[in-house]
């Protein structure tokens, strides 16, 4: 009888190795369960990045709105008629600044 018990002991075992490590097994469910976790935030924030952009791509073909304030802000430029208006803080006119760093600028407008 004892041996009988062992035997099936033996055999519980046995089938429980493949359930909890085998190919199939649990231990791989729950590891590919958080692959597909991290997968499905990286393709959320991709999605809404992806979204963006693309109201940003219709902004610039539709209205001319955009275009003007990326030609003013990268590219500096002004419209005909107005006068550019450049103001620094006092704590950075004293500090030496490198070159590689631009002020932003201000457009004031001079409506006759």
């Amino acid at each position: 009888m004892r041996l009988i018990a062992l035997a099936l002991a033996t055999l519980l075992l046995l089938i429980q190795y493949p359930l909890w490590l085998g190919k199939g097994g649990w231990l791989r469910v729950w590891d590919l369960d958080k692959q597909v976790e991290q997968a499905q935030v990286k393709n959320d924030a991709l999605k809404e990045r992806n979204s963006k952009l693309d109201s940003e791509v219709q902004d610039l073909k539709t209205g001319t709105g955009a275009v003007e304030e990326r030609a003013r802000f990268e590219l500096g430029m002004i419209k005909k008629d107005e006068i550019f208006v450049q103001i620094l803080d006092a704590g950075t006119a004293i500090q030496s600044t490198p070159a590689s760093t631009v002020a932003v600028p201000k457009v004031v407008t001079d409506k006759h």
